[in-house]
């Protein structure tokens, strides 16, 4: 259907090419501001949304972990604090705290075993055992007496 003023439809269709570049013209600048944001973010190092997830389980984790490991603390002293007010004869603190085996606390890992020296320059034989012989008593003043 046509107008019957050429004038008006003229007019009509500039409008829409206009407006045809208008979106073109918004759709463009969407796309600028979009890589511009983009740019932006990477230059400022975030982390990924696993990353951050994986991140914060593993410090839910410890957290729970802290409380447990508080709560024990917690009933051990509260064990050593009545062990000490209960006083029984012959039993410290500590032995209490570790389950009444006495001088526990005190206990040391066993030595590692070494290999046995080289015989001295004297060629002497060692014991059975492994050990050197005993060396010759000193003479002195007490010995020629």
């Amino acid at each position: 259907m046509q107008t019957q003023n050429k004038l008006i439809d003229d007019l009509a269709r500039v409008a829409a090419s206009a407006l045809g570049v208008a979106t073109g013209l918004r759709h463009e600048a969407e796309a600028q501001l979009r890589r511009q944001f983009e740019r932006i973010l990477a230059d400022m190092d975030l982390v990924t949304r696993e990353e951050y997830e994986v991140t914060r389980s593993i410090a839910e984790t410890a957290r729970a972990e802290q409380e447990a490991l508080a709560e024990r603390v917690a009933e051990l002293e509260k064990q050593l604090a009545a062990g000490a007010a209960g006083g029984k004869a012959g039993k410290s603190a500590s032995a209490k705290a570790t389950g009444g085996k006495a001088g526990a606390a005190k206990r040391t890992a066993p030595r590692k075993r070494t290999a046995a020296k080289a015989p001295a320059k004297g060629g002497a034989a060692e014991t059975a055992a492994g050990a050197r012989p005993a060396e010759p008593a000193k003479t002195g003043a007490r010995d020629e007496a």
